[in-house]
Formats: C-alpha cells, sequence, structure tokens
C-alpha cells in the first residue's frame, strides 16, 4: 500500500498541487524573463555591492542571461519548459533583480511586451521586487492587468530583524517591509513572501519569528523559504572563504522545517521549500543531492513525523502574543 505522499498528498500546501487544482490539471510552469533591471543598493542610490549573500547569476537561468530580448528569452523559456515538462501553460515571471526599479511607464512598456507572447497559454504574471520599490501607483499598475491574469507581487522579506539586514547590506528595513505590505492590503494581487534562514547570528526563536510575522498580514497568499547557501561573486562567498561559519546541514534544515510548517496559517501555499543555486557557483552548503532529491528527502521527512500546516497555528499565536 502506498504513502499518502505517494499519492501526491502532502503535509503542506504546495505549489505544485494549488497550481494544478488552480488550473483544472493543468502543467503550470513559470518562464523566467531577465528585464536588464538593477537594485537601489547596487546602483550607488542607497549602496553599492548589494545584498552581501546575492549573485544575480546564480538564481537567473543560463538562456535568460544569454538571449537579449524578452521575446526570444520568453519563447525559449516556453519551448523548454514544453518540451522538457510538457507544459500546458505558463506564468510569466520577472525575477532577477529588481522588478519595479524603474518608472512606471517603463515598466508598462516592459511589462506590455512581455504579456504579448503566446497570450493564449498564459494564464499568471509574477514580478519579484524590494519593499523599497513598490508604491501605490506600480501596484495599480500590476492590477490593470488582473482581468487577464493571475498576478502576484514577490517581495523579498529575508529576515525580520533590523540588525540582520544592516549586516547583510539589504538597504532597507523591516518597517519599509511592512509598510509595504499594508499597501497591498485589500488589493488584487498575490503577495509571495521571500524569507532566507539560517544566518549564523539569527538563533532558532528567532527564525519561529518569521513565520509568526508571516501569518498577521492575510494578504500574504505565498511564501518562499530559502536556506542561506553562499554562492561565487557575491560579498559573502568572499568572506566565507576566509573565515567559513557554520551553514545548515539538510537534515538540520529540514528538521528546522518541520518545526516552522505546522506554525504557518494553513491557508498559505508554501512555493519553495529550500533554494538551490549551479553547481558551478555554490561554494555551500554542498548537500550533494540535486533540487529533486532534496525535495524528496524534505518530503518524506515531513511525512514520516507527520507533521501538518497550521496544526500548530492556533497555539503559535498565543505563545507569540506573549512574547
Amino acid at each position: 500500500m502506498g504513502t499518502a505522499l505517494d499519492s501526491g498528498i502532502k503535509g503542506y500546501k504546495g505549489y505544485g498541487i494549488h497550481l494544478r487544482e488552480k488550473y483544472n490539471g493543468q502543467r503550470v510552469f513559470k518562464v523566467i524573463v531577465d528585464g536588464g533591471f538593477t537594485c537601489p543598493n547596487r546602483d550607488g542610490s542607497k549602496g553599492y555591492g548589494g545584498c552581501t549573500y546575492c549573485n544575480v547569476d546564480s538564481f537567473t537561468p543560463e538562456p535568460s542571461r544569454k538571449l537579449p530580448t524578452i521575446k526570444e528569452q520568453l519563447e525559449e523559456g516556453m519551448r523548454r519548459a514544453k518540451t522538457s515538462y510538457k507544459a500546458d501553460k505558463y506564468i510569466v515571471y520577472f525575477q532577477p533583480n529588481t522588478n519595479t526599479y524603474a518608472p512606471t511607464h517603463y515598466l508598462k512598456m516592459m511589462y506590455d511586451e512581455a504579456l504579448s507572447i503566446n497570450t493564449e497559454d498564459v494564464v499568471g504574471f509574477s514580478v519579484g521586487t524590494r519593499p523599497d520599490c513598490i508604491d501605490a501607483e506600480k501596484v495599480a499598475l500590476l492590477e490593470s492587468y488582473t482581468d487577464r491574469f493571475d498576478v502576484d507581487l514577490e517581495m523579498g522579506m529575508e529576515s525580520i530583524y533590523d540588525e540582520t539586514l544592516n549586516q547583510i547590506n539589504r538597504g532597507c528595513s523591516h518597517a519599509e517591509f511592512v509598510e509595504a505590505v499594508e499597501l497591498l492590503k485589500d488589493s488584487k494581487l498575490d503577495l509571495c513572501v521571500h524569507t532566507i534562514f539560517g544566518f549564523p547570528w539569527e538563533t532558532r526563536e528567532m527564525m519561529y519569528g518569521y513565520i509568526h510575522e508571516i501569518n498577521r498580514f492575510p494578504q500574504i497568499k505565498f511564501v518562499k523559504f530559502h536556506h542561506l547557501h553562499i554562492v561565487e561573486g557575491s560579498i559573502m562567498g568572499a568572506k566565507f572563504k576566509k573565515n567559513p561559519f557554520k551553514l545548515f546541514t539538510l537534515e538540520e534544515y529540514t528538521d528546522l522545517l518541520c518545526e516552522l510548517i505546522p506554525l504557518l496559517r494553513p491557508d498559505i501555499v508554501i512555493q519553495r521549500l529550500f533554494g538551490i543555486s549551479d553547481w558551478d557557483l555554490l561554494i555551500a552548503p554542498n548537500w550533494g543531492l540535486n533540487k529533486s532529491a532534496i525535495q524528496t528527502y524534505i518530503d518524506k521527512e515531513i511525512e514520516r513525523r507527520g507533521v501538518q500546516q497550521g496544526s500548530m497555528y492556533e497555539v503559535g499565536m498565543v505563545n507569540n502574543s506573549t512574547i
């Protein structure tokens, strides 16, 4: 007899299952677009060098880096998704750097171009940004596409602690994140929040605080969880090579996830449980497994422990109120 996991049932609301249910069993894949944006803490308006953990190439597919135009990137990305994964529909995903960091009229021109490609098969539009690069005018622009597409805004929270945000040269505070989230209250946009677990100066209890903070905003519909990994070309990578510090093993990180998932509000969809970089860019931690094997290991451990998303949500709310 197979397990629940063998039947595709997981102890959390996974993104793949969410997409299949939302789009009537069709296979829907994100296609990444590099719009050539930069960030305010790279171009000098707030600082230089970017966040210390970041090398944009580490999460940008090679075709997106090599193909110059939006049209070429999308056509190639859709072709690969169709050939390799038998994709039926697509989500256009502006991912690298800060994809609202430009005047609104310029953003509209770029978004319009991207959403004019293969319109009959595009069902969604996703835009990655920073809390300090979103405002009411840009929210209105993104909302203008919701009559034709499901639109989500992906925003990096990374940590809820300003001490951490300062150490990683984030260039914005947690208060700015909260302000941006409040801007999306009652919005037609779905908000996806990105976090990083494992900064060596943060305790396990501090990381629990991430979940309590996410839970209190009903406009947060999706989350992406990452473990801290060190990549070539980043400031943190150079520092790590000189003075290595403790990072999660796969077992330790999975143990953390098994403690966090029960605290997470049960309606939130988890788009990602971990981050991964190309092998040639990854410095540490190298778990010796590919993406699929890591996902399988985590899912099996979640099932073995009987973890259920939201099972401790109310308890967590009570406990958090006493802190």
